[in-house]
């Protein structure tokens, strides 16, 4: 999906440039250095750990060669001519998985053993298929930089918040109510609009993703049987209490809900969406 790259693409231009632009309203280079650097700083240590930090996070076990899981992972891996990742296990009551490391050397599949119990072989294949692409497609990398961006995006707003507290910003004096209606609508805006903007990457990687998978597999079918199950769970039993709201755009299904206007800061697309866009496809 050639457009879903170009939206990535564009995502993470406009990100930049909105730090940028804030640099221009404010005039404040130094602020602005000193907020990305440390921004840049702490996600370089969370680009390089982010699969222990994860894993420690959801206590996940590694699982050995005569695991179910594992040999899928290892089936799916020669197929699609990758690395072998590492497997893990959760013990968790929502069925989920998710992929983390920074590039396809370095990564790690993990699926929740409920997952395990609910889904068939075939839809077990479809799921780790479908983190198996993200891992091919260097997705974390990707995630990094705009959770990267966003940070610094957020972290600069904040200083600006301190800085008109104590009466050191937005710019001359003689600038009066322009300059300070300007500071606000920056203050409160950018980190919405940067939250928006790294929600809508993430969302435009599934789609990815999902079609990854169906070429892994040379057949859709199996990814959206487990989407429509996992979907149907979704709906009827909801454990927010087995994720955490900061990883939830690693999982394969969102494990957070909200209609309406809260789709805006949703991390994935509609299950719905995801399976009318592979049933299109053609193999």
């Amino acid at each position: 999906m050639i457009g879903n790259r170009l939206k990535t693409t564009f995502f993470l231009a406009l990100m930049s440039g909105l730090i940028i632009s804030i640099g221009a309203i404010i005039g404040n280079k130094t602020g602005i250095i000193i907020a990305f650097v440390i921004a840049m700083g702490m996600n370089f240590f969370s680009y390089f750990f982010s699969d222990k930090i994860v894993l420690r996070m959801y206590n996940a076990r590694e699982v050995d060669k005569h695991h179910k899981l594992y040999t899928i992972v290892k089936e799916l891996s020669m197929q699609a001519k990758m690395p072998m990742p590492k497997v893990y296990t959760i013990q968790a009551p929502s069925p989920n998985a998710f992929a983390t490391g920074r590039n396809p050397k370095n990564a790690a599949v993990a699926a929740t053993e409920s997952l395990l119990s609910l889904m068939t072989e075939s839809e077990v294949k479809g799921v780790m298929a479908h983190e198996l692409s993200h891992i091919k497609h260097r997705d974390t990398l990707i995630q990094t930089i705009a959770v990267g961006i966003a940070s610094a995006i957020s972290m600069i707003a904040n200083m600006l918040q301190w800085a008109l507290i104590f009466g050191m910003g937005g710019g001359d004096e003689e600038d009066g109510l322009g300059s300070l209606v300007g500071t606000l609508a920056i203050i409160i805006l950018t980190p919405i609009i940067a939250t928006m903007i790294q929600l809508a990457i993430s969302r435009s990687r599934e789609y990815l993703a999902d079609e990854g998978a169906a070429k892994m597999m040379q057949n859709p079918k199996p990814l959206m049987d487990a989407l429509q199950k996992l979907e149907h769970f979704a709906q009827g039993k909801i454990h927010v209490d087995s994720t955490k709201s900061a990883t939830a755009s690693l999982f394969i299904i969102n494990p957070f809900r909200g209609g309406g206007f809260f789709k805006l800061f949703s991390t994935h697309p509609t299950t719905e969406d995801r399976v009318s866009k592979l049933k299109k496809l053609k193999f």
